[in-house]
């Protein structure tokens, strides 16, 4: 009776995981990142998109179609020359959408659906790696936190690899204090076992470039741990020996794939991260603890709201990790289960210390962007779980923290926590002021990331406008030599209308750099800019409020 609990405790919470993953799926909008997610995943590149001419925002969905009979190695091309990202999860996303074809209208749910499933597929993963790092009532609530978690959902509903290689650092982990267990209990050295945990790491190479500093603090902590607890040289000389072939295996597996890297690392697409300062990393790094949590909506909330959020965000940690503290001090102190705390300890900090490599020497804060935590999130869960199973009072505080998970989860669901960037919604909403009046859309590209971001706009756009056949979009190259982005503009044969509404997105434009007036259809239609419709949102967009040159200079001769 105890197992078939046990069990079904772990069943009960990898379903519930599941429904918090696939629920309202495809309810947000899709941003940036995840239209190049489904570019390059549909099969398709940067040159199949109908770049500087004007096309109708109806058709914005043909884009988005799966492109049959494409290799692995030709979207690994794809990837290499219009992207900064190992290959092998977009392979998969190719392959798993090649299975649900035709994508039909729930094609935004099939294309988030695979990272959704990575997300489920953790859970078990966490339970598997609490049982075998402390006991078997540990994992089971490892798994529960982790399929309520906030931070853990909101990565699952995101069609990026994240969750992928989330997985993947779990199972590494897994492999780890296997390895350990090995070691300390039976001072023995299992070829399945080092085998098994140096697969994953060549798998999570290819996924995804941060699992690096996942498999260096991997390695940081196993050399620690043996030096800590004074084992005998033998066994360390054994240690650093398989180290030496699993990690010469590794780099054999992602040679063919370095010279891409040194590449990827010396593009433009990676200068988008701040040059941070002295302070804001720091806090910036408590936050993302906070999210990974408790998350209730502060963005884009009313003052009080946003202020009555945080503290409960606040004060709900601090009392958790009160709570958690205690736990984890027990684990130290007991002989049993000392050394997988100290490990997962000793991870995590060293892959924060890699953070603030990055941050400090590197020059770019990574800690503004609370997705990039998926590295040591396994690690955190871990002693998360552990704590809370050790912690005085555990059924009551267990339950009141999964009730909190839950909300938080519903929140960001809805939307209302873990927004988007540059909020495709509500640029769409902005964009629709007058519903009556014909659109067209024009986003200045200087890279494919920009591209990316205006076919977001465009397909939030397109549902608030499936009435109008005169609306258009069009991207128009802000780094050509040869003719301006406004010559360009200006160019446009736009449908004949009587009046027009046109938006420009420009990034890297400044308010002042927007001209007072433009011309569309050679001069045949005159727009002006209307100075209390500009807006920005990481980006700027700009209104102008255009009519056909008979009609505007009729309506100037009768004022």
């Amino acid at each position: 009776m105890t197992n078939s609990r046990h069990y079904l405790g772990l069943v009960g919470a990898i379903a519930l995981g599941a429904i918090l993953r696939f629920w309202h799926l495809d309810f947000k909008p899709l941003w940036m990142d995840e239209v190049i997610t489904a570019i390059f995943s549909l099969g398709k590149n940067y040159h199949d998109l109908p770049l500087d001419v004007l096309f109708p925002l109806a058709r914005v969905q043909e884009i988005f179609t799966f492109h049959p009979g494409v290799s692995c190695s030709q979207i690994a091309i794809n990837v290499d020359t219009q992207s900064t990202h190992p290959p092998l999860f977009f392979c998969a996303m190719y392959r798993w959408l090649s299975w649900m074809t035709p994508l039909g209208t729930e094609w935004v749910t099939k294309l988030r659906s695979l990272p959704a499933l990575f997300g489920v597929a953790t859970i078990p993963a966490m339970y598997c790696l609490n049982r075998i790092a402390f006991s078997k009532s540990s994992g089971i609530i490892a798994a529960l936190v982790m399929a309520t978690s906030p931070f853990a959902v909101y990565l699952s509903q995101e069609a990026r690899h994240y969750t992928a290689p989330m997985f993947l650092i779990t199972l590494s982990l897994l492999g780890l204090m296997q390895i350990q267990r090995d070691i300390f209990e039976r001072s023995r050295f299992r070829f399945w076992v080092w085998l098994s945990w140096t697969i994953v790491n060549i798998l999570g190479f290819y996924v995804h470039y941060f699992f690096a500093l996942a498999l260096i603090a991997e390695i940081a902590t196993l050399i620690f741990i043996a030096y800590r607890y004074k084992l005998n040289s033998l066994i360390i000389k054994k240690i650093w020996l398989s180290l030496l072939i699993s990690l010469t295996t590794v780099g054999i597996s992602f040679f063919p794939w370095l010279l891409v890297v040194f590449n990827h690392v010396q593009r433009t697409e990676t200068n988008w991260l701040p040059t941070p300062n002295y302070i804001s990393p720091i806090y910036q790094t408590l936050i993302n603890w906070v999210l990974m949590i408790i998350a209730f909506p502060v963005e884009n909330q009313s003052l009080p709201v946003a202020i009555i959020n945080v503290l409960i965000m606040v004060t709900f940690f601090l009392l958790s990790w009160r709570k958690i503290f205690q736990g984890i001090r027990i684990l130290l102190l007991d002989i049993k289960n000392n050394i997988s705390t100290v490990s997962f300890l000793t991870f995590t900090t060293f892959v924060i210390l890699e953070f603030l490599i990055i941050i400090y020497i590197f020059g770019k804060d990574i800690t503004v962007v609370p997705r990039y935590n998926f590295v040591y999130y396994p690690s955190f869960c871990a002693l998360l779980a552990a704590g809370i199973n050790f912690s005085l009072k555990k059924q009551k505080f267990l339950s009141i923290f999964l009730v909190v998970s839950i909300v938080s989860c519903i929140f960001v669901i809805s939307n209302l926590a873990f927004q988007k960037p540059f909020q495709p919604e509500k640029v769409a909403q902005n964009m629709n002021l007058n519903p009556t009046i014909p659109i067209m859309l024009v986003t200045g590209y200087g890279s494919y990331q920009d591209v990316a971001l205006g076919l977001s706009f465009a397909l939030a756009l397109e549902p608030l406008r499936n009435t109008s056949k005169l609306d258009n979009f069009a991207f128009i190259n802000q780094n050509s030599t040869v003719i301006s982005f406004w010559q360009k503009l200006a160019q446009f044969s736009v449908p004949d209308v009587s009046q027009l509404n046109l938006w420009i997105v420009a990034p890297g434009l400044r308010r002042r750099d927007y001209l007072p007036q433009v011309k569309l259809s050679s001069g045949q239609i005159v727009c002006n800019i209307d100075p209390t419709q500009h807006y920005r949102i990481g980006i700027p967009y700009q209104l102008y409020r255009c009519m056909a040159g008979g009609r505007r200079q009729e309506a100037e001769g009768r004022r």
